[in-house]
C-alpha cells in the first residue's frame, strides 16, 4: 500500500513538475489558512490580515502601545489582531477590564505560552506559568515572602536603610550631573535581594552592575522585530542569527548567576532555619522528594527566583526614575512635595509609612507617576482558558488577551488632564483619593504578586530623596519625557543633578 502511494506520488512529481507542485502547495497552504479565518464567529473587528503573518506588518514595534492606540481608536473597545498563528484580542476601557478579569478571572486567569518564554522557561516560575505549578508556585511565594517581612516592620527597615546607601552614593556626586540609572535599580534591586539571595550587593561591585546591566539588555531585547519573528516562526529563527540569540546567550547567563547561588546555599543549607528565598524553597523540595507530579523541582527554583528578582528590580526602579525625572522637569511640584516633607518630619528624621497618611500630596504625586509613566503599557498578556464570550464578541480558548492600560491611564472620561503631569488627579479637598481607573498592578487572580512591596518602596525610596536633594536638569542637557521600549517603557537615557538641600 504504501509503496503504491509513493509511486503515486512520484509520477505525479514527474508529470506535473516541482514548479506546479510548488503553487499548488502554496495555494493549498493559502485555502487553508482562509478556512481558519472563516471559521471564527462573531470575533471582534480589526484591521485586515495577511496570510501566516497577520498584523505583523501593521504594528510599530518600536512604540508598540502607541500603533496599538491608534488601531483601537478606528475599531473600538474590542480589537482582534491575528500575530501568525495566534489571535489577540486587545480590550479598552475599565468596564471590559473588570468584565474580563474580575468577574470572569477564571476564565482568562492563563498566560499565553509564547515560543521565546517556552525556550527561556520551560512554562516554569511565576509569571508565566499556568494551571497546578502557577498555583502552587504563587502561593508559596506569597507565604515565604511574608515570612521574610512583606507587610512587616522588618521589611521597612531593610528599605529605610538602603534608602540610606543610595542617598550616600547620590551625595557623592556632589550636584554634578549623573546618570541615576544603575544606582537606583541597585538600591532596588537590593531589597528582593536581601529576600531571595539573603544579601545586598554594594554599587560598586563589578559582577552586580553586570547582572543588572544583562538584565536591562534582556528586557530591551525581547520587543526587538527578531523576537516577535522569532514568536511567529521559532522553528526557522531557531536556526537564523539574530537579536533573539543574543536575547537567550543573556537569558542564560542570568540563569546561571542564580544556579550558582543555589549552589552556595546548598553547601551550608541548615533546613532548621531558612535565611531566604532560596532556603526555603530548598526545604519545600525536600518536602516534596519522590513526588513526581509536584512543581517543587531545582529548575522551578530557578525561574522563581529570576522572576523574582526580575519583577522585584525593574518596575519599582523604572518608576522611580520616571519620578525623579517629573521632578526635574516640574520644579513646582517638587517645592510643594519638599514642603509637605518639611511640616511632617523636616530634613533629617527618617521617613516610615506611618507617615504616608499624613502626606497627600506626595502619595497623589507618586500615583500621578505611576500613571504617566505608564511602564507596563499593555499588561502581562493573559490567555483565555474556555470559548468566552465578553462584550458581545465570542473569545476562544487560546485567544491571548491584552489589556490597553495606555487608554485607561489617559482617559478624558476619568482624568481631568490625561496628558499632563498633574498629582491633583489623585485629591480631593487635600485628601488622597483612590481612583478605580488607576491599574498599574493590574487586577484579578493574575495582579501583581509584589504590589504592597512596589507600594512600600516607591513611597520610602521617592521621599526619602526629595527630602534630600532637589533634582534639577544638567545645564548642558535639556530633559525629555521620551521613552525607550523595551519589556518596561523607561525614560531615554539622560543625567540629573541631585543638589543636597542642606
Amino acid at each position: 500500500m504504501l509503496e503504491a502511494m509513493g509511486s503515486l506520488a512520484a509520477a505525479l512529481a514527474t508529470a506535473l513538475g516541482p514548479r506546479t507542485l510548488l503553487l499548488g502547495a502554496v495555494a493549498f497552504l493559502f485555502f487553508a489558512d482562509f478556512l481558519k479565518r472563516r471559521r471564527q464567529k462573531n470575533y471582534p473587528p480589526g484591521p485586515p490580515r495577511l496570510p501566516f503573518v497577520g498584523n505583523f506588518f501593521h504594528l510599530d514595534f518600536k512604540q508598540l502601545h502607541l500603533s496599538l492606540q491608534r488601531v483601537a481608536k478606528k475599531y473600538g473597545n474590542m480589537i482582534r489582531l491575528e500575530m501568525g498563528q495566534y489571535s489577540t484580542v486587545l480590550i479598552t476601557g475599565l468596564p471590559l477590564i473588570k468584565e474580563a478579569f474580575v468577574h470572569q478571572g477564571q476564565n482568562f486567569v492563563n498566560r499565553p505560552v509564547m515560543p521565546i518564554h517556552e525556550r527561556v522557561f520551560n512554562k516554569n516560575g511565576l509569571i508565566m506559568s499556568n494551571g497546578q505549578i502557577w498555583k502552587e508556585q504563587r502561593r508559596f511565594a506569597l507565604t515565604t515572602l511574608k515570612n521574610f517581612g512583606l507587610g512587616r516592620k522588618s521589611l521597612e527597615e531593610r528599605i529605610q536603610n538602603e534608602a540610606h546607601f543610595l542617598i550616600q552614593a547620590i551625595g557623592e556626586e556632589n550636584g554634578q550631573p549623573f546618570d541615576p540609572h544603575f544606582k537606583i535599580n541597585n538600591a532596588v534591586s537590593n531589597i528582593i535581594c536581601s529576600i531571595t539571595f539573603g544579601e545586598r550587593f554594594d554599587y560598586q561591585d563589578d559582577q552586580f552592575q553586570e547582572l543588572l546591566r544583562l538584565l536591562d539588555e534582556a528586557m530591551c531585547l525581547q520587543t526587538s522585530v527578531w523576537c516577535h519573528l522569532y514568536n511567529l516562526f521559532p522553528r526557522i529563527m531557531t536556526y537564523l542569527p539574530g537579536q533573539h540569540q543574543t536575547l537567550f546567550s543573556k537569558w542564560e547567563k542570568l540563569k546561571v548567576f542564580v544556579a550558582r547561588v543555589i549552589e552556595n546555599h546548598k553547601r551550608d543549607w541548615n533546613p532548621a532555619e531558612a535565611r531566604d528565598f532560596i532556603d526555603a524553597y530548598l526545604k519545600e523540595m525536600e518536602k516534596h522528594k519522590g513526588n513526581a507530579t509536584s512543581s517543587f523541582q531545582e529548575e522551578n527554583l530557578i525561574s522563581s527566583t529570576l522572576d523574582l528578582f526580575i519583577a522585584g528590580t525593574e518596575t519599582t526602579s523604572t518608576t522611580l526614575r520616571w519620578g525623579l525625572l517629573y521632578m526635574a522637569l516640574y520644579p513646582e511640584i517638587q517645592e510643594k512635595v519638599q514642603a509637605e516633607i518639611d511640616r511632617v518630619l523636616g530634613q533629617s528624621q527618617q521617613l516610615s509609612m506611618a507617615a504616608r497618611e499624613c502626606m497627600p500630596y506626595t502619595n497623589a504625586v507618586i500615583h500621578e507617576v505611576q500613571r504617566m509613566g505608564n511602564i507596563v503599557p499593555l499588561n502581562v498578556p493573559r490567555e483565555v482558558t474556555v470559548d468566552t464570550t465578553l462584550g458581545g464578541y465570542h473569545l476562544p480558548k487560546g485567544c491571548m488577551v491584552l489589556t490597553n492600560l495606555t487608554a485607561l491611564h489617559r482617559d478624558p472620561a476619568e482624568w481631568a488632564t490625561p496628558d499632563t503631569f498633574n498629582p491633583e488627579h489623585f485629591l480631593e479637598d487635600g485628601q488622597f483619593k483612590k481612583r478605580e481607573a488607576f491599574l498599574p498592578f493590574s487586577v484579578g487572580k493574575r495582579n501583581c504578586l509584589g504590589e504592597q512591596l512596589a507600594r512600600t518602596e516607591l513611597f520610602l525610596f521617592f521621599t526619602s530623596l526629595v527630602q534630600k536633594f532637589t533634582f534639577r536638569p544638567p545645564n548642558s542637557e535639556k530633559l525629555s519625557l521620551n521613552f525607550r521600549m523595551s519589556l518596561t517603557l523607561s525614560p531615554v537615557s539622560h543625567c540629573l543633578c541631585a543638589v543636597p538641600r542642606t
